[in-house]
């Protein structure tokens, strides 16, 4: 059975990212970081999810969370705009889920303003445990997901490790030149010391 885990990238383009983040991204600390979630990062739940529920420690007042869901098939899924619950439980409706595993990703700014953008993955099978609404979510007034509106072209599917799709390819751009420029260097390398190497 596939195992699901908080998303990774390749060793090289993961590293990429990651240099990123240490320069100048989003910074991740443990007072932002994720809690709890339903569905969350490994679950399989059964059909007819209607809502996904993430929890962190208290976040910042009038800041509006982002959630993106893609599905099994690298299409998006329509999430409807995030409500806060309290001050750190983040609600969203979202349209059905196909059998298959999904990948969410969310961003969040927590009370003293730091900001963290992640990713994880559940999968939805039939026969699983199903997952009612959380408590925290009852009863809010959650917008449908298909009122969800796409901004620029940066609408759901558009990120990857909770950096906008732009970043993280230009990271794997970054990554990919440096391996081939590392390539060419190592043949000019080996050529020259055979060059050099005395006639036995």
């Amino acid at each position: 059975m596939r195992r699901l885990r908080l998303l990774r990238a390749p060793a090289v383009l993961s590293g990429c990212l990651c240099a990123l983040l240490f320069l100048g991204g989003a910074p991740a600390h443990a007072h932002t970081a994720l809690k709890d979630a339903t569905p969350g990062p490994g679950d399989k739940v059964a059909p007819g999810v209607e809502v996904l529920a993430l929890t962190f420690g208290p976040l910042k007042p009038g800041t509006t969370p982002k959630i993106s869901l893609v599905g099994p098939n690298g299409t998006a899924v329509s999430v409807g705009q995030p409500v806060v619950a309290g001050d750190s439980v983040v609600c969203s409706a979202v349209a059905p889920l196909e059998p298959g595993v999904d990948t969410l990703s969310y961003t969040v700014v927590s009370a003293d303003g730091d900001t963290q953008a992640s990713a994880f993955q559940f999968e939805v099978a039939e026969g699983a445990e199903a997952v009612a609404v959380p408590a925290a979510c009852r009863g809010l007034s959650l917008s449908a997901p298909e009122t969800v509106k796409v901004e620029d072209g940066e609408g759901d599917g558009d990120m990857i490790l909770g950096l906008g799709r732009g970043t993280a390819l230009s990271a794997g751009g970054a990554a990919v030149a440096v391996l081939a420029g590392g390539g060419v260097l190592a043949r000019r390398a080996r050529r020259s010391a055979h060059g050099r190497r005395p006639a036995g």
